[in-house]
């Protein structure tokens, strides 16, 4: 059977369906008898972060503060993995102009992802495609196409390309940048190495509820779910929390 495994799911922030995605993550988590979980809304929890043996993040603008951001380079550097997925990596504010911006904060942080978040299309249709097919993360997977945010993003760093698109161009004008030249692979799913540890960072999975636009308005027109209509994306997400709890040896799960 094996040892417990003590599991940090973070899962919080602004503008999504945090509800459907927390409790779509703790029903593939809790298909694992190893794993034990502690769920928090954002990275105050320092003694959570140091007591857990593996971390999965789904959020939008939650970003530590100079003790969570060290917490954190401690986990990674001492040799764990951070399953991260989606906002993880985003910072929003909105300019007096009703644009979005996406301030360069939290570098650390940033560093640590191997990304930051700066803009999207509309939600909308795109190809995703192996970048290394033959990696265990995505092996028999294939390429696939997706209805989701098609995330744009800064890298940081040395990253390991698992899944990729392609976009150029004007991605949105609600956001302040906007433009995207060049046609080279944006990152759909990646690998980021830090000290002793790694970060897997999968970019798709938005969602979103009727009301969680507030306050920007009562309800959204519309009920959003995107990749997670998708089976591709629970194999990645089932994939990811195997690797990030290091049990890819043990049979999978039975959900």
């Amino acid at each position: 059977m094996g040892a417990r495994i003590d599991v940090l799911l973070v899962c919080g922030g602004r503008y999504h369906d945090f509800d459907f995605a927390r409790v779509e993550l703790l029903r593939l988590l809790n298909a694992h008898e190893r794993l034990r979980v502690r769920v928090r809304e954002d990275y105050s929890d320092l003694a959570a972060i140091a007591r857990a043996d593996c971390l999965i993040t789904y959020t939008c603008d939650i970003v530590p503060d100079e003790a969570g951001e060290e917490a954190l380079q401690r986990f990674i550097e001492s040799g764990k993995r951070w399953y991260a997925l989606h906002g993880t990596n985003s910072i929003i504010e909105w300019t007096p102009e009703g644009k979005v911006a996406t301030p360069r904060r939290a570098g650390k942080f940033m560093r640590l992802l191997g990304s930051q978040f700066i803009c999207h299309p509309p939600v909308g249709p795109f190809h995703v495609v192996p970048t290394e097919p033959e990696h265990p993360l995505v092996r028999g997977i294939g390429a696939f196409d997706v209805t989701d945010e098609l995330y744009l993003s800064e890298m940081h760093g040395q990253n390991r390309l698992l899944m990729h698109t392609h976009f150029s161009g004007i991605a949105h004008t609600g956001f302040v940048e906007a433009e995207w030249p060049g046609d080279e692979p944006r990152a759909v799913v990646y690998l980021h190495a830090h000290g002793a540890g790694e970060v897997l960072y999968n970019t798709l999975g938005h969602c979103r509820g009727k009301y969680d636009m507030q306050p920007l308005m009562d309800e959204y027109p519309a009920v959003e779910r995107c990749a997670w209509l998708r089976p591709e994306y629970y194999e990645l997400l089932e994939r990811g929390i195997r690797w990030m709890a290091r049990l890819e040896q043990e049979p999978p799960a039975v959900s």
